[in-house]
């Protein structure tokens, strides 16, 4: 493992959920790699959603929390540029051992971060107020 793996591992912290010999190689990877990233880079990720609504959404503040909701999946589920630049912030902090993983699942793992991303920023709704 190089000194760049080493570090990006004890900088992220700890496998956040169950890994059992169930579990499928999407689940592992979220448990131990997305989870941890997405735990570590919440700030960045919230800012991010924050300076998107400034660019594209004035309205959102106005919205009933439902559609705000919506408009938070919409944005993330339709919106490539922003998928890329979060999916950017993620794949940044991953090993190369696991962006060797990623290339192979890449499409179930897409997926799973665009699912914890819209859940993630949907729990902190506070934060754009």
């Amino acid at each position: 493992m190089s000194l760049r793996d080493e570090f990006i591992c004890q900088f992220r912290g700890q496998t956040i959920g169950n890994i059992n010999n169930n579990s499928s190689l999407e689940e592992e990877f979220q448990n131990g790699t997305l989870r941890p990233i997405l735990k570590l880079q919440n700030d960045l990720i919230l800012q991010i959603f924050n300076s998107y609504l400034n660019q594209n959404k004035n309205q959102f503040i106005n919205l009933s929390v439902d559609k705000k909701m919506n408009a938070i999946d919409n944005s993330i589920s339709k919106d490539s540029q922003l998928q890329n630049i979060y999916k950017g912030i993620i794949i940044a902090l991953f090993t190369s051992e696991e962006y060797n993983q990623y290339s192979t699942i890449s499409s179930g793992i897409n997926k799973r971060i665009r699912t914890m991303l819209i859940e993630r920023i949907q729990s902190q709704l506070q934060y754009f107020e």
